[in-house]
């Protein structure tokens, strides 16, 4: 491999480039397969072999959901592909501002700003509300697209624990009379628990700190009716100051948002330098994410089976003697051990047409790798068992349980 200069960057590609090598050679590497095709329910097919999906974020299984498609088709019919600019300058469709109505209104929050995708999201809002002199604070778990935005903010930036409350009010404390901001996931997405919403609202108000839920992984999959961690936790509507989500998981679209009072979201949308530099969101996606807001009101019985299969998939891995950790949601990891047995067991499970997927060092610690499943409303019962009988063959031959 031939560089320009031998030099970090070079040495950096180099070792990258080995590792990849290593896992193509071993049949191991399981990084960008394609899917070829939608086959209705939870089935796809990926190289030329029809799979059952467990590593989907389309939580409700509102992928290919005529109501949707049809939304996003007429959106390209009547606006065309693209958008005329960056939001201030010609590209906000009246789309868009029906989808923020929306959203605004499924959060129960005055007013709410989209932008392309979550990650920017958090990058735009954090490094927007926070600076030097600031200090923001971030459950050790949270998502690389919030901890990048802690960075680039250049406020101090300290984190606490996982839910650890104690080690939260420590961290307050210390930021003493500055302005602090707060930020969690609420469901996380490597271990699939939930962050303790009520005492971190109650050190935030105690310590007069702002408070940013990331709801990422929540909507369409806590609450009554899929509204997210306030209506799961039974919370005031105002309880969360900045209630971050995506369009691009339960929503079957792309992009990410922000919902809170109205004076904020006007400071985002003149400030945020993603609202201001970055294209808008295309018309089908916009529509599309629009639609499946309605769908998931109007069928509640998605919901209702999400929760069903994930019960029973956390239930049936643990009684065959697996580790899912404190999982209470659809995001359920499979405790391997070592990188090499999460790797074996994802091979072994797309071998019987099981499609998971590992997660290894350095994205989880060294011991801690996993299959990262993920249970969707699209799952059948006898589907579902199949999986779970698939997994736990491969964890007992590789010596993953006994």
């Amino acid at each position: 491999m031939t560089f320009k200069y031998d030099d970090a960057v070079a040495k950096r590609a180099r070792m990258m480039a080995e590792r990849v090598s290593f896992a193509k050679n071993n049949d191991l590497y399981f990084y960008n397969q394609p899917i070829s095709e939608l086959l209705g329910g939870s089935k796809v097919l990926v190289n030329g072999r029809e799979m059952g999906m467990y590593a989907s974020y389309s939580y409700m299984g509102l992928i290919g959901h005529p109501r949707i498609n049809e939304a996003a088709q007429k959106a390209v019919a009547k606006y065309g592909t693209g958008t005329h600019g960056v939001r201030s300058l010609a590209g906000s469709l009246d789309l868009h501002l029906e989808l923020e109505e929306r959203i605004a209104d499924f959060k129960h929050a005055e007013a709410c700003v989209t932008y392309t995708s979550g990650y920017v999201t958090n990058l735009t809002i954090v490094s927007t509300m926070v600076g030097r002199g600031d200090w923001v604070i971030s459950d050790k778990l949270n998502h690389a697209s919030i901890v990048d935005g802690c960075y680039m903010s250049g406020a101090k930036f300290v984190r606490f624990n996982h839910n650890d409350m104690a080690h939260l009010e420590k961290r307050l404390q210390q930021a003493g009379d500055a302005t602090k901001l707060v930020i969690a996931d609420s469901v996380f997405s490597m271990d699939g628990d939930i962050i303790d919403l009520p005492a971190v609202a109650g050190l935030c108000k105690k310590y007069n700190a702002w408070l940013m839920i990331d709801e990422a992984h929540s909507v369409g999959v806590l609450g009554a009716t899929g509204r997210g961690i306030e209506e799961h936790f039974d919370m005031p509507n105002d309880t969360i100051d900045i209630k971050m989500g995506t369009l691009s998981k339960t929503i079957p679209s792309v992009g990410g948002y922000v919902a809170a009072n109205k004076e904020l979201i006007d400071f985002f949308r003149h400030a945020s330098r993603a609202y201001i530099f970055s294209a808008a969101l295309p018309p089908a996606q916009a529509a599309a994410a629009n639609e499946a807001f309605k769908v998931i009101l109007d069928e509640p019985w998605r919901l209702e089976k999400l929760h069903k299969n994930s019960d029973q998939f956390i239930n049936g891995l643990k009684d065959r003697g697996f580790d899912t950790m404190l999982t209470e949601t659809a995001i359920v990891p499979v405790l391997c051990g070592t990188d090499e047995k999460a790797y074996a067991m994802t091979q072994k499970s797309q071998a019987k047409d099981v499609f998971v997927l590992p997660v290894v060092s350095p994205a989880v610690p060294d011991g801690l790798a996993r299959l990262r499943a993920t249970i969707t409303a699209n799952h059948e019962t006898e589907d579902i068992e199949y999986a779970m009988d698939v997994i736990g063959d491969a964890g007992k031959e590789l010596g993953v349980v006994s």
